[in-house]
């Protein structure tokens, strides 16, 4: 079976959403019949004395209850809109400033190695990061509808604060947000609260401009605005007391999700000393944002609370300090006490001590995904060639969907420290990582080879080929060699992101001309242009809603992407459909093709876009097939790695750099 963590996670995720929908037009139907009741009260002099029930289906009802709904409806739906530009639009919302990748503040390059490493050792594109200047305040936040647009957003307190080591239990607790969906939640809760907002908003406003603005005569005018002023009272009280019970809903969603996102923490960096330490900072020193206007929108986002609240008991999006440290590690908090004890007044080692270390229910939540972490060394060596390695043909790979394992993490260190300082700072600007795209697709062609192909491609200043920028990293790629061709491209992925549209259309028509330069496409070209389309064609920002709740429904999409699996992982036309015909007996259709037919790149991108629209249950027996036709002589080439790796992007199921290593430890 596969793991249960990553990919129930996943559909518990869609399934709040859409609980948060249900929950959102119960609270607008409640509100809607309480304005209707104010209604209700002012209006019936003016009619018939009507019970309340019929005058709802009277034209006064009627109006009132349509007016509400639409008023809560363009307010979240205006919020909605102005989210839709994802984790960049909510972080200049609280006014963030971009880090730039080739920075050279020692603060921020920790922070950018941190996620780097990160990143490539979990398999998802490295995230765009933020920095909010004037916040000396300990916190810190993703936010985004994908994990190929996410922004991670820190305070500048957090910068400076912290340890390497407890910034990287940051970093591993926010990219469990990243891995298990919870940011689509995040953005959107925000969105739907707006709506509920707005109708207190006007209340507010009706109020003053009834009490006062000149309200004190006492003619016909006099009392409109008086009674104009007690119908804003009663409609700020409504839409206040919605927000209540709105923040309410935010935080029981949130809770449960922090201490899963700090025992994923332990289970990605194994030090919970880390994040227990950089949790003990934020009690001490305070997490509040204090510079932007929308903290407490974003209190159930960020790392720790980032509102004071009151009714913090039942408002709180997160679990207490004390909480969460002990959930992590029994007895963590004292030792941390012990060591400020002798450099910290005595007064500023208080905490709320009064709750206890939480609910078994809780601990055990947190517990099965620590105990994995905590079995673990270490000390794990990191091997000496970057190649992969022998598979476990006993292990499926999805279980490794959405880890990070020590040997991955430890791949991804190497990998990093191996690459040229010039290499890796091309990286990071536009020009170079176009250019790095181009290199990707000849640095293996001899140099007259390399000049013709690169001669297909228009002139441009930045879209052309620029000869002295390619002669730094075609020597570099050649190094490293085939395996390290993935991960410089997701580290390439920040800077591919400010692309505008149209130069992303045009790299992406540039890279398809160099794919078609001699008429075959390689295993590699087919993953480097469907992982691109992905990640910078048109809609790749949006959400992929679930469409497909069995098998039946996308057969023919399995039979080409297994046709296509049989093929690259043997070498005769009699072992590939042998293999496709094993790898097809899982999903039980009884009326498979007896041969592996040959599939085109149109055809394995519509497979692949109809596989991401299966519900995330069904996931990972597709990917477990493939890994079956991969690892069945029980060896991995790079080619057949990089197939894997792609079809897992393509189904929004991150693979860990080292996901077909024989440990993963």
């Amino acid at each position: 079976m596969a793991n249960p963590g990553f990919f129930q996670r996943q559909a518990h995720a869609r399934r709040n959403t859409g609980l948060l929908i249900v929950l959102f037009l119960t609270a607008v139907t409640l509100i809607t019949l309480a304005v209707c009741l104010v209604g209700y009260l002012v209006t019936r002099s003016q009619t018939s004395v009507l019970p309340f029930h019929y005058w709802l289906t009277s034209s006064h009802g009627l109006t009132t209850a349509l007016a509400v709904v639409l008023l809560i409806g363009v307010g979240s739906l205006v919020r909605w809109a102005d989210l839709a530009g994802g984790g960049s639009r909510v972080a200049k919302m609280v006014g963030a400033r971009p880090i730039e990748p080739d920075t050279n503040d020692p603060e921020e390059r920790k922070l950018r190695n941190i996620v780097e490493e990160m990143a490539i050792a979990s398999g998802v594109p490295v995230p765009d990061l933020y920095v909010m200047d004037n916040e000396t305040s300990i916190n810190a936040f993703v936010a985004g509808y994908t994990p190929g647009e996410a922004v991670m957003v820190v305070t500048h307190g957090a910068l400076t604060h912290l340890t390497r080591d407890e910034l990287q239990g940051v970093v591993g607790h926010e990219f469990s947000h990243i891995l298990n969906g919870d940011m689509r939640i995040n953005v959107r809760l925000i969105a739907l609260l707006a709506g509920i907002l707005m109708l207190g908003q006007i209340g507010q406003f009706l109020l003053r401009a009834g009490f006062y603005s000149g309200g004190r005569s006492r003619n016909r005018d006099g009392r409109a605005q008086a009674a104009m002023g007690l119908i804003g009272l009663a409609l700020m009280i409504i839409g206040y007391v919605g927000v209540f019970f709105g923040r309410l809903i935010q935080a029981a969603v949130s809770r449960q999700r922090e201490m899963l996102a700090d025992a994923s923490s332990v289970q990605f960096t194994r030090n919970p000393e880390g994040i227990g330490s950089a949790l003990f900072k934020i009690g001490m020193k305070g997490g509040y944002l204090d510079t932007t206007s929308h903290a407490s929108d974003m209190n159930h986002m960020c790392f720790g609370e980032s509102a004071r609240m009151k009714f913090s008991t039942l408002l709180a999006s997160h679990p207490p300090i004390n909480e969460r440290i002990n959930a992590i590690q029994p007895g963590m908090l004292a030792r941390l006490r012990s060591r400020l004890r002798d450099t910290e007044p005595s007064q500023k080692l208080r905490q709320d001590t009064s709750r206890t270390a939480g609910k078994a229910g809780l601990n055990d939540l947190v517990n099965q995904v620590v105990a994995p972490a905590r079995g673990r060394s270490s000390s794990s060596p990191v091997r000496s060639s970057l190649a992969p390695n022998t598979p476990q043909p006993a292990e499926k790979l999805s279980t490794r969907v959405g880890t990070v394992s020590a040997q991955s993490e430890a791949f991804a260190i190497q990998l990093l420290e191996q690459l040229p300082s010039t290499f890796r700072n091309l990286l990071y600007t536009r020009a170079g990582a176009i250019q790095l795209c181009y290199a990707l697709l000849i640095f293996d062609l001899s140099p007259s080879i390399q000049k013709q192909r690169l001669a297909l491609l228009t002139e441009h200043p930045l879209l052309g080929a620029q000869p002295d920028l390619l002669d730094k990293m075609l020597p570099a790629l050649a190094r490293l060699g085939e395996t390290a061709r993935f991960p410089v491209l997701e580290l390439a992925m920040p800077a591919l992101r400010k692309l505008d549209p149209e130069e992303r259309d045009a790299l992406l028509e540039n890279v398809q001309k160099l794919v078609a330069a001699d008429n075959r496409v390689s295993l590699f070209e087919l993953a480097l242009t469907t992982f691109l389309n992905r990640h910078l064609g048109l809609g790749a920002e949006q959400v992929v809603p679930v469409k497909y709740r069995n098998y039946r429904q996308v057969m023919p999409a399995l039979r080409r992407l297994l046709s296509l699996f049989a093929r690259a992982g043997t070498d005769t036309p009699e072992d590939a459909d042998k293999l496709y015909l094993e790898a097809m007996a899982g999903f039980g259709s009884g009326q498979e093709e007896s041969r592996a037919g040959k599939v085109s790149m149109r055809e394995l991108r519509e497979a692949l876009e109809i596989l991401n629209r299966l519900s995330p249950l069904l996931k990972p027996a597709v990917i477990d097939a493939c890994g079956y036709c991969v690892t069945h002589d029980g060896k991995v080439d790079v080619r057949e790695y990089e197939l894997m790796r792609l079809v897992a992007d393509q189904l929004d199921c991150p693979m860990p750099l080292r996901g077909l290593s024989p440990n993963g430890d």
